[in-house]
């Protein structure tokens, strides 16, 4: 007699899901042809290793993947070229750093099980790493409770679909007004006294 392999009971996607889904592919598809020249260009430059990086990172539950970026900075081509694992579910666009295997504070989140017990869970296994986070974009501020494992530590306990996008605008600020405010640093003009000074002016006047 065959057996019936059981049904799969579908599970309601999270908000947090939905919204690295829809804005993960809308960000996909608007960067495409970005990605699509910055991957031709690197191919023509014939980089060491090839035109991706490849590195294993721990992702939710600790299951590891293998992220893989292009293999340049500019534009923040990098970044953007992590966006198929957003879609994918590897990532998600808010959330924890990506650790990797080797990093201590991974090997703190499997911790010891003890007596035949399994450890109890870790607040990393909970939640998919991020393509961004807290502890990105409060990187620069040099403050010791903005220390990133804090960060992404209160990040765990208190997200929300609301810090997700308050994040993600803070995130997409920054680069934008450091772009625009070197560009009008460097159209500025430094005038000196001498430029409002009247034709034939003289310190003697």
């Amino acid at each position: 007699m065959r057996r019936w392999a059981p049904v799969r009971q579908w599970q309601r996607p999270s908000a947090k899901r939905v919204l690295d889904l829809t804005l993960g592919s809308i960000l996909l598809t608007l960067a495409a042809p970005l990605l699509a020249a910055g991957t031709l260009v690197l191919a023509v430059q014939h980089p060491p290793g090839g035109v991706l990086t490849r590195s294993p990172r721990i992702g939710l539950d600790g299951h590891l993947f293998v992220l893989r970026s292009l293999r340049t900075r500019r534009l923040r081509l990098d970044l953007l070229s992590r966006l198929p694992h957003v879609v994918r579910g590897d990532l998600s666009l808010v959330g924890p750093v990506a650790l990797t295997p080797d990093d201590d504070r991974a090997a703190e989140a499997v911790g010891p099980s003890t007596a035949g017990t399994p450890a109890a869970r870790h607040w990393r296994q909970e939640l998919k790493p991020g393509l961004t986070g807290l502890a990105q974009v409060h990187s620069r501020s040099g403050m010791p409770w903005d220390e990133p494992a804090l960060l992404d530590q209160h990040y765990a306990e208190h997200h929300w679909v609301g810090l997700d996008l308050a994040i993600l605008a803070r995130a997409v600020h920054a680069p934008l007004y450091r772009a625009v405010h070197g560009l009008t640093r460097r159209g500025k003009r430094h005038l000196s006294d001498t430029d409002h000074r009247r034709c034939g002016y003289s310190a003697a006047e």
